[in-house]
Order: C-alpha cells, then structure tokens, then sequence
C-alpha cells in the first residue's frame, strides 16, 4: 500500500513538472539517461521496495552531472 502510494506520489510529481521541462528546453528530450530518472524511481520501488527503491533513485540523481556520460540505465533486477 505504501509502495502505491509512492508510486502515485512520483507520477504526480513528473506530471507537476512536465511544462515546466517542455519550456526550458527546445527539443522536448533533456534527460541524459534511459529511462528518465523519475521513471527509473518508480521501477525502482515497484521492484526493490520504498526504500531501497528510493535510495537508487536518490543514487542516480547525484550521479546526474555535466561529468557523466548518461545512456541506457535499467533499474538492477533482484
């Protein structure tokens, strides 16, 4: 039930944010990695649970900077 939760609360915040992505940038595409990093989240916690799930997320921001390459990264099955 928590994991939902957390789940709706990520799509919330990716459907929150998309007008503001679509007017910053001229081509509708600025993520550098695949998936964009707020789906990556929500597979995350559907696959690794709110916490850990969370904690890749949280992982894979800080590792979203001028100095990465970015390209496909999946979410790590169990």
């Amino acid at each position: 039930m928590i994991r939902q939760a957390v789940v709706v609360l990520l799509r919330l915040a990716r459907a929150a944010m998309a007008p503001f992505v679509a007017m910053s940038s001229a081509t509708p595409r600025v993520c550098k990695y695949e998936p964009t990093c707020s789906h990556y989240a929500e597979q995350a916690v559907m696959t690794h649970g709110v916490v850990r799930g969370l904690a890749m997320a949280a992982w894979r921001l800080l590792r979203c900077n001028p100095f990465s390459k970015g390209g496909y990264d999946p979410v790590v099955r169990r």
